[in-house]
């Protein structure tokens, strides 16, 4: 590895640590050609991709937070077609449709899900519910006293997804990824469907002890690099003083 390349990435992780949805993304590299005699120029970025191991769970206490337990993504609709994220922290717009915090509209199965504040609640399987007894008025904050869910029915469900080969996926901006020709398209998840927990968040599944020791060593080869070249100038330059003499 290049200490150069690899000394800004563990960093960066660190700092992001407490964003939600924040991934791990490990590197490959390649040496750089040509190589001069035994010396090497080098390497660089082969390939970046994002790790998606489960982080752990926060708890919110706010319906519009949703986080999977397992494998898979929610479905977004933007201005380019769908993309995909596992960052479950979402709000409602004026029009009472559950929206991203950039204003994207999370997808159901059925299409763009429209809700009332307060009145739904999503099961393990990802089933949004409303109260029949509150329709009307999608802003109308009704009470949890109130709401006895006497007469629960089903709206629709997330639109969870999951790709054939999810390492190719492709990231755009901050925690939303779209499909590639390596990765396959996005299929809804029929069997073995991550569980939904509402009122919950995933965390960054960024370590810090593993980010920090890679942090450390990053750190330790930069020092014998320097050292060795410290090395080389130091010989060379009595290589050229004996020259000189001669």
């Amino acid at each position: 590895r290049d200490s150069t390349l690899m000394k800004a990435f563990p960093e960066m992780l660190i700092h992001r640590i407490n964003d939600d949805g924040v991934r791990v993304f490990p590197l490959g590299s390649y040496d750089l050609m040509p190589i001069v005699g035994k010396l090497g120029t080098g390497v660089e970025v082969n390939e970046v991709y994002t790790r998606f191991t489960q982080g752990a769970f926060k708890q919110t206490n706010n319906p519009f937070d949703v986080a999977l337990e397992g494998k898979g993504f929610f479905t977004i609709q933007t201005d380019n077609g769908e993309r995909y994220t596992r960052n479950g922290s979402f709000l409602i717009d004026k029009d009472g449709f559950l929206v991203t915090k950039d204003g994207y509209k999370v997808l159901g199965e059925k299409g763009p899900i429209q809700l009332k504040k307060n009145n739904f609640i999503v099961d393990q399987d990802g089933n949004i519910f409303e109260n029949k007894d509150y329709m009307g008025d999608p802003l109308r904050l009704v009470s949890q006293e109130e709401n006895e869910w006497k007469n629960a029915v089903l709206v629709d469900r997330l639109k969870i997804v999951n790709f054939p080969k999810v390492r190719f996926i492709k990231k755009v901006g901050e925690s939303l990824y779209r499909s590639t020709q390596y990765s396959g398209t996005a299929s809804i998840i029929v069997d073995n469907r991550p569980k939904v927990r509402q009122g919950f968040l995933e965390q960054s599944n960024v370590n810090p002890v593993i980010e920090m020791v890679n942090l450390i060593e990053v750190h330790r080869t930069y020092e014998a690099n320097q050292k060795m070249i410290q090395s080389e100038d130091a010989a060379l330059g009595r290589v050229i003083n004996e020259v000189g003499r001669v």
